[in-house]
C-alpha cells in the first residue's frame, strides 16, 4: 500500500505512442504519481495503455491510477482509481479495488469537497484552480479555494489547473503541498528536463517552507 502523502507531482497523461520511453523519462525527472487520462479512446486500447503504464510504474515503485473505472482499473492491475463527481461512486471503487486500494476523488466547489469529506477516498484532488483545456468549459476556481480544502483536508489535496516550474512555488507558498501536471510535461519537447524542472521547483519550494 503506497503512502501519498509525501508524493508531491501527480502527472495525468493520456495516450501517446511514446509511452515506453515518455514515462520512463518522466519519472526519472521526478514524477511520483502516474495516472492515464484518457477520455477518447475506447476500453480496449486504454487496458492495452494502462497495463503498460502499471508495468513501468510498479518498476519505479510510483503508483498508478487508472481514470474513471475502477473495473478497468482492476483489469490492468493499477494501484487505484480517480473518479470525478459524475463517475463512478466511491463506495463502488472500494467495492470493486478493496480497501487498501487508491481511490482519489475530483472536487470543483465548497460542496463537493465537504461531501467527499465523508467518503472513502484516499485523496481529493481541488481545482482546477485556473480554467485549462483540459477541464473545457469549466471556470477557474481561484488559488483560495485549494488552500482552503487543503486545510480542512485529511488527506493529501492535489491541486490542478495549469501548473508548471514558474508558479509552483508560489503555490507552495500560498500552503499548496500536492500537485497535478499535465500540459507543462506532457506537451514539452524534453520530459524528462520539464518533470525535472518542475520537481526542482517544488522540492526548493518545500524546503524553504519548512
Amino acid at each position: 500500500m503506497f503512502e501519498l502523502d509525501q508524493r508531491r507531482l501527480y502527472l495525468c497523461v493520456g495516450h501517446r505512442d511514446d509511452l515506453s520511453t515518455f514515462l520512463p523519462a518522466v519519472l526519472r525527472g521526478g514524477v511520483d504519481i502516474v495516472q492515464l487520462r484518457e477520455k477518447e479512446l475506447d476500453d480496449q486500447q486504454r487496458r492495452i495503455s494502462g497495463t503498460l503504464m502499471a508495468s513501468i510504474c510498479r518498476d519505479f515503485g510510483v503508483p498508478f491510477i487508472m481514470n474513471d473505472s475502477p473495473y478497468l482499473a482492476a483489469d490492468v492491475g493499477a494501484d487505484g482509481v480517480h473518479v470525478g463527481q459524475d463517475d463512478a461512486d466511491v463506495q463502488i471503487c472500494r467495492e470493486v479495488l478493496g480497501p487498501n486500494a487508491i481511490v482519489g476523488l475530483s472536487t470543483h466547489d465548497p460542496d463537493e469537497f465537504a461531501r467527499s469529506l465523508h467518503q472513502a477516498t484516499t485523496y481529493r484532488s481541488a481545482g482546477p484552480i485556473v480554467a485549462t483545456p483540459t477541464k473545457p468549459g469549466r471556470t477557474g476556481t481561484g488559488t483560495d479555494y485549494a488552500v482552503d480544502c487543503t486545510r480542512r483536508s485529511d488527506q493529501p489535496v492535489f491541486v490542478t489547473g495549469a501548473v508548471n516550474a514558474s508558479n509552483v512555488s508560489s503555490l507552495v507558498a500560498a500552503g499548496l503541498r500536492h500537485f497535478v501536471v499535465v500540459r507543462a510535461i506532457t506537451t514539452a519537447a524534453d520530459p524528462y528536463r520539464a518533470a525535472s524542472s518542475i520537481r526542482h521547483a517544488l522540492d526548493d519550494a518545500l524546503a524553504d517552507a519548512l
